[in-house]
């Protein structure tokens, strides 16, 4: 992951569902950061996570996360 920089952009936690799930969400799977780099639509509202890191995960249509999201300002 690249390191931070002050850019005016917020960070908020949020809970995300294979619905509202996003490009860009950092997700914390075994005690590190993972950042979305795309998502794949599976079958019965699954999806398919891949990061940036090369790793990857399928979220059930009822799982739920906390994901941090960047809300830029302007």
């Amino acid at each position: 992951m690249k390191p931070w920089t002050p850019t005016g952009a917020v960070v908020a936690p949020i809970e995300i569902t294979s619905i509202n799930v996003q490009r860009g969400d950092v997700i914390q799977i075994g005690g590190q950061p993972c950042r979305v780099a795309d998502l794949r639509q599976l079958p019965l509202g699954a999806k398919r996570l891949l990061f940036e890191t090369g790793e990857q995960l399928t979220m059930h249509p009822r799982t739920r996360l906390v994901a941090l999201r960047v809300h830029k300002r302007w």
